[in-house]
């Protein structure tokens, strides 16, 4: 199976999660077909995503914000602010895990969630959600959990594939802003890639003025995909 004879398919459209005003759809492969770590990695090189098993990559009618985003990681050198950032965390142990429901990590979970998304559709989600949102069945996916004496502050929800690893999301404890958790997450994550010698962090979408996705200019190295290739980020 590759891209050439992979058959696409659109969905139906429904309400865009970034803009109130506006429909989105998604181009997604054919549902007979049996997804895997190897067909994912190879979607995940053409720009799509994943949320659960659901693996899609947005195809709006009158809109195309939505433009899939990586870093280079051999290119990418941190910023003072970065350098910064991981001096402020060294006093944190971080271990990669299997990807797993505890109860632990939905408590944070949660905390996360109903303090950043409080008026949202996700706040006060059920142990469901984080089943059916973060985790899959293809063996692909690993926690980057970050402690602090011991106590839960940070899990970075990871995707290790051949094409390279793909953040798929980050929660961490809402109360540790002075931290900037957030950052410091995508940081070992390049760091995981170089440690496995992959060339790329895939970081989801990028949306030009859209203030969810602002941090994402903040790395350097930054690559989009765009008419079918990938092509270094205008800054």
């Amino acid at each position: 199976m590759n891209s050439e004879t992979l058959s696409l398919y659109i969905t139906a459209e429904h309400e865009c999660g970034y803009y109130d005003d506006r429909q989105t759809s998604n181009l997604i492969p054919d549902p007979q077909i049996e997804m895997g770590s190897h067909l994912y990695s190879l979607l995940i090189s053409k720009g799509f995503r994943r949320s659960g098993e659901f693996v899609y990559r947005p195809h709006c009618k009158q809109c195309s914000a939505c433009i899939p985003c990586r870093i280079n990681v051999e290119k990418f050198k941190p910023s003072r602010n970065q350098r910064r950032c991981l001096k402020n965390n060294q006093d944190l142990t971080t271990h990669i895990v299997p990807a797993r429901f505890k109860e632990e990590y939905f408590s944070l979970y949660s905390r996360y969630l109903n303090a950043r998304h409080k008026d949202g559709s996700m706040a006060d989600p059920a142990r469901e959600d984080f089943n059916s949102f973060l985790l899959n069945s293809w063996n692909t996916s690993v926690f980057v959990e970050s402690r602090h004496n011991g106590k839960l502050v940070c899990v970075a929800v990871v995707d290790f594939l051949a094409a390279g690893p793909s953040a798929v999301y980050t929660f961490f404890e809402p109360a540790e802003h002075k931290r900037s958790l957030g950052t410091f997450a995508i940081l070992q994550q390049i760091w995981l890639a170089r440690l496995y010698k992959k060339n790329h962090l895939y970081l989801g979408y990028w949306i030009n003025q859209h203030p969810k996705m602002a941090y994402k200019r903040n790395f350097a190295a930054l690559e989009t995909y765009q008419q079918d290739q990938w092509q270094a980020f205008k800054y």
